[in-house]
């Protein structure tokens, strides 16, 4: 199995089938699919068939979602990655989104956060991307949050299907800038301490 990122707490790898009931603990969970617009899943086949999908993905576009597991007790998490979107979402097509989904009980704890810097790393330090959109729920104020700490910039307010959702983009310059000041910040703390 391909590991694509990795930090101290977390590993980002390939989603595998072994990985049907951590998709079916995130992915049945209501309050998990609150601002995502469709339903929870009901059993572990339609988890099954969506870990054969991002695989499908893995092999036309060379990417897809990754299963998020904690480092020290291998537990799976959720997934983080990108996504190679092919239908049009607010008037774009073809473009990587980067996205994440924690089950409940590692919410609030940074993970999303993590997971989402080591994704933007691959996306522009690995697979060289010029930009990474992302959209979310404009009700969704955490993963807002998320999207904002990375580094993501407020583009517009786009309506779908009668839900309004928040549409980000990042250019890797920007990325690069960031991360390369939040680096700078960390050593200059470290050696005032």
């Amino acid at each position: 199995m391909k590991i694509f990122a990795e930090s101290e707490r977390l590993i980002l790898r390939e989603l595998v089938p072994e990985d049907v009931d951590g998709m079916f603990e995130l992915d049945s969970d209501p309050e998990v699919h609150k601002f995502l617009g469709n339903k929870p899943l009901i059993s572990r086949e339609q988890s099954a068939k969506v870990i054969t999908f991002v695989r499908q993905q893995y092999q036309e576009h060379g990417i897809g979602r990754w299963a998020v597991v904690d480092r020290e007790t291998n537990n799976f998490i959720g997934w983080a990655g990108l996504k190679f979107v092919t239908e049009l979402n607010n008037n774009h097509q073809n473009y990587y989104d980067i996205g994440y989904r924690l089950i409940r009980k590692y919410w609030s704890q940074g993970i999303a956060t993590e997971a989402a810097f080591l994704t933007l790393d691959y996306a522009f330090n690995t697979m060289q991307l010029q930009q990474v959109y992302a959209a979310a729920d404009a009700k969704n104020k955490a993963s807002i949050k998320v999207l904002e700490k990375i580094g993501m910039q407020f583009v517009e307010t786009y309506i779908d299907d009668g839900t309004p959702w928040n549409w980000f983009k990042i250019e890797r310059l920007d990325y690069t800038i960031n991360r390369k000041s939040k680096r700078y910040l960390i050593i200059d703390v470290a050696l005032i301490i």
